[in-house]
């Protein structure tokens, strides 16, 4: 392995465990390519962690903007930029598809409350699912276009379980990616949301975000015994996001206060259970 290589392969064991994990089992030739992809996506989404002022925050986006749009030449000596140019450029990967999910990250830099559930749902499929899509056309880019559409019912469940467990970091930001009319049906308002407990509708505003987690990962495991063989570690996160959610659901601490952990055991075994049997079903 060469020494960016490794570097991007430590960035992403650091940020983003659970991918670095699901990368394992994709073949060996493809997973550099992944954690390129998915050292840029822990970059881009750890902006506000390391930038605490939107502006900042845009100047690094459009960085990144830069580094794409001139195919390395902005990020010459940068690992993550270089490693991920070449995949970009050794896979054919559309550059439109990073600049919406360039896009879709301003909404991180500051503390505009989520509109809709609409809008969540676009968030989810710029950032996550357009992820899982790339990570796919490298693993098999002949059969990947034929699950585009499981790539946004996968990512809308992965983001949303990944919120789902940001919410004790986002509440001491002031932010809130719980909808705002999801927010209204359970009583709330997105500044009640933030504050102190949380108010009388936030246990409510938490159980209709788990449910519709749930019903995107549900179409999901529906589709899912179709996925070929090369595509399924794109795919791999999922197991956890089931876990997470039964997790959240079983606990007695309310996910707006406490983060719903797994360990490191349980989630190497459930990885290693799915990507040997396939698909028929996620239990």
């Amino acid at each position: 392995m060469s020494q960016n290589a490794e570097i991007v392969m430590d960035a992403v064991r650091v940020a983003d465990h659970d991918r670095y994990l699901t990368a394992l089992y994709a073949p060996a030739d493809k997973r550099d390519a992944l954690f390129s992809l998915y050292a840029f996506n822990a970059e881009i989404a750890g902006i506000r962690d390391r930038i605490h002022e939107p502006l900042p925050g845009e100047m690094r986006l459009q960085w990144w903007r830069d580094v794409i749009a001139a195919s390395g030449e902005a990020g010459a000596g940068h690992p993550i930029a270089e490693a991920l140019n070449a995949t970009i450029a050794a896979f054919k990967l559309p550059k439109l598809a990073f600049e919406n999910m360039l896009e879709a990250r301003i909404f991180d830099l500051y503390d505009d409350p989520m509109p809709s559930r609409t809008d969540l749902e676009g968030y989810c499929g710029e950032t996550a699912a357009a992820l899982i899509q790339l990570a796919a056309m490298v693993l098999d880019p002949v059969e990947a276009p034929r699950f585009a559409e499981l790539a946004g019912r996968a990512g809308c469940a992965q983001a949303m379980t990944g919120l789902l467990l940001l919410l004790p970091l986002h509440r001491r930001r002031g932010q809130c990616f719980v909808p705002a009319d999801i927010l209204a049906a359970a009583g709330s308002s997105p500044e009640e949301f933030v504050a102190g407990d949380g108010g009388p509708g936030a246990q409510r505003a938490v159980a209709a975000m788990i449910s519709l987690a749930r019903e995107h990962l549900s179409a999901f495991e529906r589709g899912a015994a179709a996925l070929p063989g090369p595509l399924r570690p794109a795919f791999l996160p999922l197991v956890l996001s089931r876990a997470y959610l039964d997790k959240m659901e079983g606990s007695r601490q309310a996910p707006i206060m406490d983060v719903a952990r797994l360990s490191a055991l349980r989630r190497h075994w459930l990885l290693l259970r799915r990507a040997g049997k396939g698909w028929p079903t996620l239990t």
